[in-house]
């Protein structure tokens, strides 16, 4: 059988990526050297070396050794990006970003990472995302990032996503998750409506797993695929909450992806990246990600969620 080179697209939270600094329009004291979490330099610098060690690790055993896309969420801003590009880990690999500051109160955002020696943007832009409490104030909640281009020539539409939170209850914030779907589906349909069989990357930390209402909601209403439903279990997933694994972090993509054909790309598996230096080492939390904090104690980890990935195979 023939070997068609593999590329890896990957999705990562990267638990409250903060700068230093005070910014008075955002509620991010608690990461300022004197604020709740301490957060000093040598800890913001510490996160950046880490967490550009876990991407940098990311793409092997593909084509490239870094992903071609990764989709970020809670970052602060477009700087700290720019300084995890910067970490030795990092420097010089031919990733490039994009990102928009979103209305979210605590200002973290969501971005894309992507290779430039494998794909090319053509347009990008933030889809606001209008979700209400019951008694009807809006919930300013994170953007859904779409950046459309070339991968490796073929044109795909990559939706990052940080749906709302469960921080006030599972039942009680449904209904914000189901209408993100809804919102991400009026978005691919006009794009369906323009452009013939388009190709999507739907990517993010969903706040609901592969059997949530929202997200079932979302495949059957669109043309998508989940190849992450068989990676949760018992003993696995991308972040553990009180002793349970979740599996949050998802990459769904286009049936077409499953149908190879002449310079396109075909889905090739998908996968947690947990890695033995991703997790802790000691009990009672050893396995689970090793993080960066648990409440306001400093663990100097990497981020309390896994990334995820899925390889995709281009066919010349």
């Amino acid at each position: 059988m023939e070997a068609f080179p593999e590329y890896t697209v990957g999705f990562y939270n990267l638990e409250n990526l903060f700068d230093t600094k005070d910014d008075p329009e955002l509620l991010d004291d608690d990461f300022t050297p004197r604020g709740f979490k301490r957060w000093t330099r040598r800890r913001y610098r510490n996160k950046l070396y880490k967490l550009g060690r876990a991407i940098a690790h990311m793409g092997q055993g593909s084509q490239s050794p870094f992903p071609v896309l990764l989709g970020v969420a809670e970052l602060e801003n477009r700087r700290v990006l720019e300084d995890l590009l910067r970490t030795e880990w990092l420097l010089g690999s031919g990733l490039e970003l994009v990102h928009y500051d979103s209305p979210d109160e605590r200002g973290i955002d969501t971005g894309l990472l992507y290779h430039r020696d494998h794909f090319t943007p053509d347009s990008h832009q933030a889809i606001p995302l209008r979700v209400y409490e019951v008694d009807g104030r809006r919930d300013f909640t994170r953007d859904i990032l779409h950046v459309s281009g070339r991968l490796n020539g073929e044109r795909v539409h990559v939706l990052v996503n940080h749906w709302p939170s469960r921080r006030d209850g599972d039942d009680a914030t449904a209904h914000k998750r189901l209408s993100a779907a809804e919102t991400l589906l009026a978005f691919m349909e006009r794009v369906a409506s323009e452009e013939p069989d388009p190709n999507f990357l739907v990517m993010g930390d969903f706040n609901d797993g592969p059997f949530s209402d929202s997200i079932r909601h979302l495949l059957g209403a669109a043309p998508l695929h989940n190849p992450m439903e068989g990676l949760l279990g018992p003993e696995r997933g991308s972040a553990n909450y009180k002793q349970s694994w979740m599996l949050f972090d998802q990459i769904l993509l286009s049936n077409s992806f499953l149908h190879p054909a002449p310079n396109t790309h075909s889905f090739a598996g998908a996968n947690i990246f947990d890695p033995k230096f991703l997790k802790e080492w000691s009990e009672p939390f050893k396995g689970k990600p090793f993080r960066t904090y648990a409440g306001r104690n400093y663990l100097g980890g990497y981020s309390d969620h896994f990334p995820v990935y899925v390889r995709l195979r281009y066919h010349p």
